[in-house]
């Protein structure tokens, strides 16, 4: 089965695409991805996107308008991904999440927008959709479900190893050598960086390309102390975050009696990021850490990182036979082979779930909806 696998995730920055070939024997399941692709949003629709965000207010008639217009930048990209490799038979859209709903240590609802209609009229396949939510209400938070995806490619290894993702919110999925997991949200890793970036209009891209805006600034100790002391960080696994909590303004507050230049507060949050991470990989004892995501190819902290943890090996996920800029892509596309299957693709360890739960629902397509044979398991994932 071929299936298409989509997000947007809290860098809200365009919609990655993976399309994967899944061949399945008696649970074990074998992925060879045959396109890979990142679409970044129309200045037009970003800015938007962002003015809808969290904490600004916003109305009903704007997420309905959202919902659409997000709904059919992802359709065209489908389109154009299925068209590459001669047709999918499932899609996977995870949409842009605009509301992750936490109240203290408990998820208690989730919002992603972008339509799912709108791709299955303009790729006539049945699209999977709406996937974080079902966790949720066994308990869960939603997130990150990634680790379900980490946990396929760090079996077998010796010793604590552990996947890093570093999008708007860093996340991690650390295993023990005995099958234990833990998965959760670290915190801020280029949420906060390109916020500042936008703001104050640093770089047109919207982010800090090849970390060259913190290059040129220092360190603000007692800046990085304050944004250390963030409650959040000493709550114990699983737990979430999001923009709702990690936003312009929360920087806002922590500089309104400072005087800092933007370069200064760029290469502190730059270095946040690589605190609250090493912390956490070091209190864990990893000894192989790959990392994924936006924040990889920012070499200030993927040296900082090195740096702070010379006893742990850093390598990027593409070790693992997922590529650092797809592995969230190929993560919506497994969700939605295992949704058409009927297999869980929840890892209740990662999550906080009660037990495993299949994800999702489903758009139909062009015609019937045909589900394939159920899997009683899976055993095993080998991506390549």
């Amino acid at each position: 089965m071929r299936v298409l696998g989509l997000l947007s995730g809290t860098s809200h920055d365009g919609i990655d695409a993976a399309v994967v070939e899944f061949t399945e024997s008696d649970g074990a399941l074998r992925g060879v991805v045959l396109h890979e692709s990142s679409t970044p949003y129309t200045d037009a629709l970003r800015t938007r996107l962002i003015a809808a965000l969290p904490p600004a207010p916003t109305t009903l008639a704007e997420v309905c308008e959202l919902d659409t217009l997000i709904g059919r930048e992802f359709a065209e990209v489908a389109a154009a991904a299925a068209a590459s490799v001669g047709g999918v038979d499932a899609v996977c859209t995870h949409g842009q999440t605009v509301f992750h709903w936490v109240d203290g240590d408990h998820a208690l609802g989730t919002l992603q927008i972008g339509q799912p209609a709108w791709i299955a009229e303009r790729t006539g396949a049945p699209v999977v959709s709406d996937v974080r939510i079902r966790d949720i209400t066994a308990g869960g938070h939603g997130a990150p479900l990634v680790s379900f995806l980490d946990e396929l490619l760090l079996r077998g290894r010796a010793g604590t190893t552990a996947a890093l993702n570093l999008g708007g919110i860093a996340n991690i999925t650390i295993t023990a050598e005995d099958g234990a997991l833990s998965a959760y949200d670290i915190g801020p890793a280029n949420a906060l960086i390109d916020a500042v970036v936008v703001a104050f209009g640093l770089d047109p891209r919207g982010y800090d390309a090849d970390a060259r805006i913190a290059r040129s600034g220092a360190v603000d100790d007692e800046l990085l102390a304050a944004l250390l002391a963030d409650p959040y960080y000493a709550l114990a696994a699983p737990k979430s975050t999001g923009k709702e909590h990690f936003h312009l303004d929360y920087v806002r507050r922590h500089i309104a009696d400072r005087d800092i230049s933007p370069a200064d507060l760029v290469r502190t949050l730059t270095e946040l990021v690589v605190r609250t991470v090493a912390r956490d990989v070091a209190a864990a004892g990893v000894g192989f850490l790959a990392v994924s995501g936006g924040g990889c190819h920012n070499p200030l902290i993927m040296q900082g990182l090195r740096d702070a943890l010379p006893e742990t090996e850093v390598v990027l996920s593409d070790a693992l036979g997922a590529s650092a800029d797809a592995k969230e892509a190929v993560l919506f596309a497994l969700i939605g082979w295992c949704t058409m299957h009927g297999v869980p693709a929840v890892n209740p360890a990662g999550t906080g779930a009660a037990s495993p739960r299949i994800l999702g629902t489903i758009t139909p397509g062009a015609g019937p909806l045909r589900m394939p044979e159920p899997v009683p398991a899976l055993r095993s994932l080998r991506l390549g």
